[in-house]
């Protein structure tokens, strides 16, 4: 079953979660003008699934000849599924600026690998509990949140030695039809329009840490559950003619005494298994992300185009500025390059679905986290100071001020003050508002900081070969001998012959969004 965005909307009614924005008890989560802007852009996911234009790459065939399953809650199996979750992410994203949906794919497809090593080690039923859930989730057509990292408390500590255990998701009881688990996730994506949390943990564990080695999935109204989060986007803001309609929350988390029954619980206390599960979780969001920021990179790149044309600069445009549009092209597009090169050189898992290729998607992640100030940054040199010299959009209304503000501050003879406007504050809004603010900081520490990226790129690059690339020159003379240089020493290439191409989605599709 695939819902619409106004089923979906609908379906949010059929829970009550205990939900806090702004320290106030919100009653209906489907009727918050605060959480509005984050359902909007939620709801994109599901009407573009029943979209005919966009069903090459927002759907898949479920398991019966009648199912079809939304793209954000399948499993990738090949590297073509790869690229079209890329090339589909960053579609929804040049609506929606953040779809926050495709969380649930990356949990799901961590999770089926997760529960099959499980299995294999342990001979348990993990795995089989694990396809049952995933099933109902698919047929339902839910949106799962993805609860992972942990509020940690004192970070030089490890979870045990915590002086408050709660700072980490822990379980506290074991009973015979499930578990009982109490603690705190701390940043959780769409927390309070999801149907469903997977909590996952945020980080390896040892031995001493097994109570806190707990993977679980958690109705989003769970009795003991209660979600603090901050109003998505910038509703009822004039100016904000993106986020007040589109923008994203997150919710702390607080698991008081909240009961999982066995069939849902998928690790408890296998502490060797949790690092493998957060890292293969990392993997597959960070090469999500890149698909995300490309496509909020095509919103800065088309707004920047427009106002150049406002400002009558397009048809002779100065060095300087195709300069800097260019170096806004090359951010976009180097960093969407990583996620292609990771989806086709992807990894075949024991599980039978795929992982994308860790150094390339931890690059583009890398790139990504600290080019996103360069993207803003380019973004205004290319529109100029208009974007916070503009007054508010009262004045346009204001019969004393508005004749005189059309006039001095049009732009081109040919396009009315009120288009230059709107696209000056389009701008503003993605880039100089507390709007833009965060979506910088949730691409900077957004699926890991920095530093995670750092460690898993240096770890998994292949630096030894490098070495013995080298050593072998200097004791040859450096006269190349044979055909020695070994494909299987870049970052994703498994054998000489290289791998086979996927097949590619239909490109055609990537621009297709509505305009800004």
């Amino acid at each position: 079953m695939l819902m619409t965005g106004e089923e979906y909307r609908e379906s949010l009614r059929r829970y009550a979660p205990r939900v806090f924005v702004d320290g106030d008890r919100i009653t209906c989560v489907a009727d918050e003008p605060r959480l509005r802007p984050g359902i909007n852009a939620l709801a994109i996911t599901y009407d573009y699934a029943l979209d005919p234009r966009y069903r090459a790459l927002s759907v898949v065939a479920g398991d019966t000849p009648e199912q079809t399953v939304n793209r954000f809650l399948a499993l990738n199996y090949t590297s073509s599924d790869l690229l079209a979750k890329l090339e589909y992410v960053r579609l929804v994203c040049q609506e929606t600026g953040c779809a926050m949906r495709y969380l649930s794919m990356d949990g799901l497809n961590a999770l089926h690998q997760l529960t099959y090593r499980l299995d294999q080690d342990r001979d348990g039923e993990y795995h089989a509990r694990f396809a049952t859930y995933l099933a109902h989730v698919q047929a339902e057509d839910l949106t799962v949140g993805i609860a992972m990292t942990d509020a940690k408390g004192d970070r030089s500590l490890r979870p045990h030695e915590q002086a408050v255990p709660d700072t980490h998701v822990h379980v506290v009881e074991r009973c015979a039809d499930g578990i009982v688990i109490s603690g705190t996730k701390a940043i959780v994506t769409a927390a309070p329009y999801v149907h469903e949390l997977l909590v996952v943990p945020g980080r390896a564990m040892t031995p001493a840490d097994k109570a806190f080695a707990v993977a679980c999935a958690v109705p989003i109204d769970a009795p003991g559950l209660t979600i603090v989060a901050r109003p998505a986007g910038r509703p009822g803001v004039a100016k904000a003619l993106f986020s007040g309609k589109y923008g994203q929350t997150t919710g702390v988390c607080l698991f008081d005494r909240v009961f999982v029954p066995w069939d849902r619980v998928f690790l408890c206390g296998e502490t060797e298994h949790s690092e493998f599960l957060t890292k293969s979780y990392a993997n597959h969001h960070r090469h999500t992300c890149i698909g995300a920021r490309a496509g909020f990179g095509d919103l800065l790149i088309g707004a920047g185009a427009l106002m150049l044309d406002a400002n009558g600069l397009a048809a002779k445009l100065p060095a300087h500025l195709r300069d800097t549009m260019v170096e806004l092209i090359k951010l976009v597009e180097g960093i969407y390059a990583c996620g292609i090169a990771s989806s086709v050189y992807a990894e075949k898992d024991p599980a039978g679905n795929i992982e994308p290729e860790a150094v390339f998607a931890n690059i583009g992640k890398l790139l990504l986290a600290t080019q996103i100030y360069d993207m803003h940054r380019l973004a205004h040199q290319l529109s100029g100071g208009l974007i916070v010299a503009l007054p508010n959009p009262e004045e346009d209304h204001n019969p004393e001020t508005r004749a005189e503000l059309a006039t001095v501050l049009a732009g081109r003879p040919d396009i009315p003050y009120e288009k230059r406007a709107q696209v000056a504050r389009f701008i503003e809004d993605l880039t100089a508002s507390d709007a833009g603010g965060w979506m910088s900081v949730i691409s900077l520490h957004g699926g890991g900081s920095p530093e995670a990226m750092k460690r898993e790129i240096y770890r998994r690059y292949p630096i030894p070969a490098r070495q013995r690339l080298v050593s072998q020159l200097i004791d040859r003379g450096l006269v190349a001998q044979g055909s020695e240089r070994l494909l299987a020493a870049q970052p994703g290439q498994c054998c000489e012959t290289g791998c086979v191409v996927p097949t590619a989605p239909q490109p055609a599709l990537l621009n297709t969004g509505s305009d800004p």
